[in-house]
């Protein structure tokens, strides 16, 4: 699969918003299927709207006596697409009752967040090209939509607005360009012919913020303002802050803990960055440092009090730190911050520099970190 060939992908997703015109589904349909080459012939299409909105479009594209989405696959040939009234999502206000309309803060924040979960869920498969319409309902719907993608998007997604010819444009009996003769009356009382309509997409470029997201918000479900600010803060300048005592470190603008023993790991880093001192050399691989050592154990200390055992630890560092040990160490680290932070967590990994020797580093500057133990919080209070 090519991420610039979304027609390429085995799972194709159509995603509109729509208000009281369903006709947008069958234009972009067509504009997808039929006018566009190479053509994206959606394997699903899922809609988000309101109550009567869901209604309007059960009648006008699935219902048997109009069913204007399934005359359309008639009337071009097109295969199966899964699309059925379990495909239409309706949006629900903060205390879970289907809207009607968008009508308040809340109910526009309530918009906001379902919209947002609805992309995260539809670009968490790897197999799936999304494309994105927001040329139907209401305009806080279409934007809340597009920044969605923007946030959530990847490069085999693509977002769009469908384009109609006049006299056709917001006329009510005109679903698409038909094959055949298809007389309708148009918005200002005039007579056409469907099938001289042109329809296409305007597809719009969007900049992906993704690779900026914590994968705890890409797996889980996460507010509209929460994934908008684990976005912005993660663009924003790396900060630093580890308070020992409570074993929390904040960074990318997450909160997390770790564990005792990659805390320290991270510990001994944040301090040189803190005095400004040099990159350090890792242990050598069999001869193991006393040096090394002493500092570690000295956080490790800090972090879990005079009360907890150490015993373990001060047991295989008897002799020294050896390179195993402290690869395994920054190993288990970096790992932690990567499930934190996602890519965000590039900027406060230990650093060898990619040179030989290696000479390890975090790279922040003095005034970029804070590290808090329990004995300068003792003597503040």
């Amino acid at each position: 699969m090519q991420a610039e060939a979304p027609h390429t992908y085995p799972r194709r997703t159509l995603l509109a918003v729509t208000g009281l015109s369903p006709q947008i589904v069958t234009e972009t349909l067509y504009a997808l299927a039929i006018a566009t080459d190479p053509p994206f012939v959606p394997t699903e299409i899922h809609l988000v709207t309101t109550s009567e909105g869901a209604e309007r479009a059960r009648l006008a594209l699935l219902s048997d006596k109009l069913g204007w989405f399934h005359r359309l696959r008639h009337d071009y040939a097109l295969p199966p697409i899964a699309f059925d009234t379990t495909h239409i999502h309706i949006l629900r206000d903060a205390e879970g009752r289907p809207m009607s309309d968008i009508r308040s803060p809340q109910d526009n924040l309530a918009c906001a967040d379902f919209i947002t979960e609805q992309v995260r869920t539809l670009t968490a498969a790897p197999d799936t090209a999304l494309h994105v319409s927001i040329a139907g309902g209401r305009k806080t719907m279409g934007f809340f939509l597009g920044y969605a993608l923007s946030l959530f998007g990847r490069p085999q997604d693509r977002l769009s607005h469908v384009l109609v010819s006049e006299p056709f444009e917001n006329t009510w009996a005109f679903f698409y360009p038909t094959p055949y003769e298809n007389v309708i009356e148009t918005a200002d009382k005039k007579l056409a012919d469907a099938r001289d309509a042109r329809v296409s997409l305007a597809e719009i470029p969007f900049v992906s913020l993704r690779h900026g997201l914590p994968s705890a918000l890409l797996d889980g479900r996460a507010s509209f303002n929460a994934t908008v600010g684990a976005a912005r803060t993660a663009l924003g300048p790396a900060r630093l802050e580890i308070d020992l005592g409570t074993r929390e470190v904040r960074a990318a603008g997450r909160s997390f803990r770790l564990p005792p023993a990659e805390l320290a790991i991270l510990a001994v880093f944040a301090r040189r960055a803190l005095a400004g001192e040099p990159a350090l050399a890792a242990p050598p691989k069999d001869v193991p440092d006393m040096a090394w050592a002493a500092r570690y154990l000295r956080e490790l200390r800090t972090i879990v009090g005079p009360m907890r055992d150490m015993s373990s630890a001060e047991h295989a560092l008897r002799g020294g730190m050896d390179g195993s040990y402290f690869s395994s160490r920054l190993s288990k680290l970096r790992s932690a911050l990567d499930k934190h932070l996602g890519p965000a967590a590039s900027a406060y990994r230990i650093d060898d520099s990619g040179k030989k020797p290696h000479r390890y580093r975090l790279a922040l500057g003095a005034d970029a970190v804070q590290l808090l133990d329990p004995k300068a919080r003792a003597g503040l209070q």
